[in-house]
């Protein structure tokens, strides 16, 4: 395949989890009926953004892979002839729970899965609460639109991750993210976080050769106490070729489908003009796996 036909769900997510998950599949269907080989949903797209607290009771919203989720999924996988990458809340065991992307291949089989490898506690972003660490390391996944470098959110801020996933052959990075503004923070401030969200990802494009996607939730969350401000998400998805140009951008308000077509070619061209992977100093980077160098 030389080229890719690639659709980002950018969509705003209710309590109503049936009818978030319905919403998906609507924007599958058409990014399908539009051309799309391959449907990037956002992180933890059936349902509200629950890490804003700590409570138990959203340990219930998990379920296993396979499951009533991942099974609907694969069933529009298998109906529309498209590559799924979704994101679900994972019920492994009791008491052990993973924030992982399942990637369906078009005939409605489990390609392979992603566990959230970075974990984050910040005020509004409790995950560590709710997700332990992935244990399926940075291995991309095999489809029939290519060898897919899945991610999520958090993940992106780690040129660690890009790398080795480049390095273990993907073809392209995918990051399903929830990711947005605290209300009280300045304009200034909000455009700022954003800026940087978009630099680091077209960064890890850059260094590593290969195009990126991005799918961001958008809209505002209120916070299920009194304890926080909420979140308003910012959306924002995108898509970027393999020397970081912008190739599609959703923007900051209101859901979206944003189709984009990628040349997968032009990673082979970019790396021989380009060949930071060639030049790498891996006889100096021991370094890398310490927490800190003094």
């Amino acid at each position: 395949m030389k080229t890719l036909k690639a659709a980002l769900v950018q969509q705003s997510c209710s309590e109503d989890t049936s009818g978030n998950l319905s919403n998906s599949i609507t924007a599958i269907r058409e990014a399908a009926r539009l051309g799309a080989q391959l449907v990037v949903l956002q992180e933890l797209h059936a349902g509200p953004y629950f890490c804003q607290t700590e409570d138990t009771r959203c340990f219930d919203l998990a379920e296993p892979i396979p499951g009533p989720s991942s099974d609907r999924l694969a069933a529009v996988a298998r109906e529309c002839g498209v590559v799924i990458v979704a994101s679900l809340f994972e019920r492994r065991a009791p008491g052990l729970y993973h924030n992982t992307a399942v990637v369906l291949e078009k005939d409605g089989t489990i390609a392979g899965k992603y566990r959230k490898m970075h974990i984050p506690d910040d005020p509004g972003f409790y995950e560590k609460f709710y997700f332990t660490p992935g244990d399926l390391g940075f291995v991309p996944i095999d489809t029939s639109v290519g060898r897919l470098g899945v991610l999520v959110c958090w993940d992106q801020w780690y040129p660690e991750a890009a790398r080795l996933m480049a390095l273990a052959g993907a073809e392209l990075l995918i990051y399903p993210t929830a990711i947005g503004w605290d209300p009280h923070d300045t304009a200034e401030e909000q455009e700022r976080q954003r800026d940087a969200w978009i630099t680091i990802q077209r960064s890890h494009a850059i260094a590593n050769g290969i195009p990126v996607i991005s799918v961001n939730r958008v809209g505002f969350e209120a916070a299920p106490d009194s304890s926080g401000s909420g979140i308003r998400f910012w959306g924002s998805s995108f898509a970027a070729g393999c020397q970081g140009e912008i190739l599609t951008q959703a923007g900051t308000e209101g859901e979206q489908l944003c189709m984009v077509e990628i040349d997968l070619t032009r990673s082979e061209n970019v790396r021989r003009i380009w060949p930071f992977l060639r030049d790498r100093r891996i006889d100096s980077y021991q370094d890398l796996i310490k927490r800190y160098c003094t």
